[in-house]
C-alpha cells in the first residue's frame, strides 16, 4: 500500500483545528498550505509525494491508513507539531 499525501504543519492546535475546518468547508488546500504552514513541502502545496509504510511518523500514517482519497483528516499531533492532512491517492 502507498500513499500520496499533502500536509499544513503547523505549532498550534487552535490553528490547525481552524485550518482543518476551513479545508473541509471547501478553501484551497494548496493556498492553506502555501500561507500557513511550516513545511518546506508549503512550496508546493503541501504535496509530500508517494510514500510507504513506515516513511512518515506512526500517527501521520495511521492517519492516511484512515482517510479516503481527497478526505482531510482533522489535526494530527506529531513531534514535528499539528498536522492537516489530505490524502491525494492510494496504490494498493
Amino acid at each position: 500500500m502507498e500513499w500520496r499525501a499533502s500536509h499544513i504543519l503547523v505549532r498550534d492546535r487552535a490553528l490547525a483545528q481552524e485550518l482543518s475546518r476551513k479545508a473541509k468547508q471547501g478553501a484551497d488546500f494548496g493556498s492553506l498550505a502555501r500561507e500557513n504552514s511550516t513545511c518546506p513541502s508549503k512550496s508546493s502545496s503541501g504535496d509530500l509525494g508517494w510514500f510507504g509504510p513506515g516513511k512518515m511518523v506512526p500517527s501521520f500514517e495511521a492517519a492516511c491508513k484512515s482517510l479516503g482519497v481527497g478526505s482531510i483528516s482533522d489535526p494530527v499531533q506529531t513531534q514535528f507539531g499539528y498536522h492537516v492532512i489530505k490524502v491525494t491517492g492510494r496504490k494498493d
